[in-house]
């Protein structure tokens, strides 16, 4: 929902505060920046006291600077206000662990994409409250509309336990035993007979674990993977608005006209704030992250998860250069459509991947350590999505797609599949 958010509100932003390219595209940044910092520190949380304390904390933390947020007085305080924003994100972004230590191997290529169907309904709730609010109530109670979800989750967390694999690690066999037994009871099972006899490690949260002979290439090839899987994700987003924002379709590069707008006594300023068109154009492009959800289930089941890496980043790079094409309103709608499919795909076959490769002592420190390398692609893209668009189409689109082929080769020589194999406890 971050991203999409400020995809929405950038240009009642620009206008508001008559920013530059460069100012519009510091707030995206910023957000990663935030996210960057805390990435590392949620996951070392996570493996030392527990998952579910680290998502609710985030949960909490991302909804609470959001609001304020909304009250904003200047650019300054809002660029600080959502780089806090964003250390809350990184924090969330652990609820994936939690719930991959929770399904069983087999189901896990079934179970896991089916994540993608929320990242999508999440960014579509925006467009819709950004289309219904922003030319009635204005950007800002579109971000206070924005924060209900998480607050109505924070209640929910109660239904939510910790996870039975990080307790029998910490040496809480009681609160695994009855984690274990309340999911038995809800599907009207028991447990298999036997006792959790797994002992405690007080090597938890070990960054070493992660440059081990055992991970060191897995890792170094995994950071940019995530560093790529974000860049062309967030760059998907920004550029869709920021061509449909500036009305750069059909445009090699731009000329004075695209870059100008409106001039105003104090500078220059954007003021063009989307039309009815543009959010739906944005809706559908967004419908598209859910669209291929059988074909991403299929890959996984059939190729395994580097192939299936490695397959849908060469797609995702000819998509890149494709959206240059110039074509019908029509014609753009349905390649931001595909576009968007790939990249979501390719983010949720990474999450998975990461979340099977590393084992339970070190798997959240590992996840967060790929998320914080995926936010330096997140800090780029907006300069790449949101500045150099105003000059060149097709040179704002190339470095996406290069960094995609580049990716791709790096997928292919990741030493370990995971398809069909257990979660490692220790190292």
């Amino acid at each position: 929902m971050e991203i999409m958010l400020l995809a929405v509100a950038s240009p009642e932003i620009r206008c508001e505060w008559r920013l530059d390219d460069w100012q519009v595209a510091l707030v995206s940044t910023m957000v990663f920046l935030g996210f960057m910092v805390c990435g590392v520190l949620s996951g070392y949380v996570a493996d030392r006291y527990g998952r579910w304390k680290v998502v609710f904390g985030g949960f909490v933390w991302s909804a609470y600077f959001s609001l304020l947020t909304s009250f904003a007085p200047t650019y300054g305080w809002f660029i600080f206000l959502r780089s806090m924003v964003g250390c809350g994100v990184a924090g969330v972004s652990q609820g994936f662990v939690l719930k991959t230590e929770f399904i069983p191997a087999k189901y896990r290529a079934f179970l896991l994409p089916l994540a993608t169907i929320f990242w999508m309904t999440g960014s579509a709730l925006i467009i819709v409250i950004g289309m219904l609010v922003v030319p009635t109530l204005g950007w800002r109670w579109m971000i206070r509309f924005s924060v209900t979800p998480s607050i109505i989750l924070i209640f929910l967390f109660r239904f939510i336990p910790e996870s039975a694999r990080y307790n029998v690690l910490a040496g809480n066999m009681g609160a695994a035993l009855k984690t274990l037994q309340r999911i038995a009871k809800m599907n009207r099972a028991s447990l298999p007979p036997g006792q959790l006899a797994e002992s405690a490690t007080k090597d938890r949260g070990n960054w070493k674990i992660l440059l081990s002979p055992s991970f060191r290439r897995t890792s170094l090839l995994l950071w940019y993977s995530w560093f790529v899987a974000s860049f062309a994700y967030y760059g998907s987003v920004l550029s869709s608005s920021e061509l449909l924002e500036k009305n750069l379709l059909c445009v090699t590069n731009a000329d004075p006209e695209h870059q100008v707008k409106h001039r105003h006594e104090d500078g220059v300023c954007y003021c063009i704030p989307f039309g009815a068109g543009d959010y739906q154009t944005l809706l559908i492009s967004s419908l598209g992250e859910v669209a291929l959800v059988p074909l991403n289930i299929a890959l996984l089941n059939v190729f395994g998860r580097k192939m299936s890496l490695t397959v849908l980043q060469l797609m995702t790079a000819l998509l890149f250069m494709m959206v240059n094409v110039c074509t019908t309103m029509f014609g753009f709608t349905a390649l931001l459509f595909l576009l968007r499919s790939l990249v979501s795909m390719n983010f949720n076959v990474v999450y998975i991947y990461t979340a099977e490769v590393y084992p339970t002592v070190a798997r959240s420190l590992g996840m967060g350590f790929c998320t914080s390398f995926s936010r330096i692609g997140g800090m780029i893209a907006p300069f790449i999505a949101q500045v150099l668009m105003s000059q060149s189409v097709i040179l704002a689109l190339t470095p996406f797609a290069v960094a995609c082929v580049l990716c791709a080769l790096g997928n292919f020589l990741l030493p370990i599949e995971t398809r069909g194999r257990a979660l490692l406890q220790n190292s």
